[in-house]
């Protein structure tokens, strides 16, 4: 087979080439999946910002890119909300300082740093006769990534609202506490929060 008759490689789900570089710096092409109930649900490509193609499909959202859903989780605030630009300037700021806090790769530490905060258990109530009843019950892999982005997004919104402390300083310090499993930062705090409360009502 000559080498004009090879196979194009296939387009990542979430499109764009995976050989290039998210923000124009981070390399998203070797990034490492730590738990496996959840890697399909965190999709990483080189797109920041795909104008709510996924909007159409209920869970389509799966295949964007994890950095650009934090970025629409961070957005979902009243000082953020519709300021695609400006939440992505303070997730690229927070980016760079995870690299020089950690030297590692951002990207590599928000995927561990959403795998840390995602929730394995929570509780629903059900209703005996007049009674509600609270029942632990295991949370579905997407569930998880959405609960995991959610912590982040309001642990970073908490740290810095009326806070000297700048959105991309409390952003780098929530991924980076997480990608660590601090237990004092609000993402892992919410989590084993959420996974006492089950384990109690098993």
């Amino acid at each position: 087979m000559s080498a004009d008759d090879q196979p194009e490689p296939e387009a990542p789900a979430g499109g764009g080439d995976l050989s290039a570089k998210l923000f124009g710096t981070w390399d998203v092409s070797d990034i490492v999946y730590n738990d496996p109930s959840t890697e399909r649900y965190l999709t990483v490509t080189p797109i920041a910002h795909t104008a709510g193609r996924h909007a159409s499909k209920q869970f389509q959202k799966s295949e964007i890119s994890v950095v650009e859903r934090l970025t629409n989780r961070l957005m979902q605030t009243e000082e953020n909300t519709g300021k695609k630009q400006q939440t992505l300037k303070i997730v690229r700021e927070a980016f760079d300082i995870v690299h020089a806090r950690t030297e590692e790769n951002p990207v590599q530490v928000l995927v561990t740093a959403v795998e840390n905060a995602a929730p394995r258990e929570e509780t629903v109530r059900l209703k005996y006769g007049g009674i509600s009843v609270p029942k632990a019950v295991d949370v579905a892999p997407q569930r998880r990534v959405d609960q995991a982005l959610k912590f982040i997004a309001d642990g970073t919104q908490s740290a810095s609202f009326k806070s000297p402390t700048p959105a991309a300083e409390a952003l780098a310090s929530q991924l980076i506490g997480a990608a660590d499993y601090d237990v004092q930062s609000y993402a892992i705090s919410q989590k084993e929060e959420k996974e006492r409360v089950a384990a109690a009502a098993r």
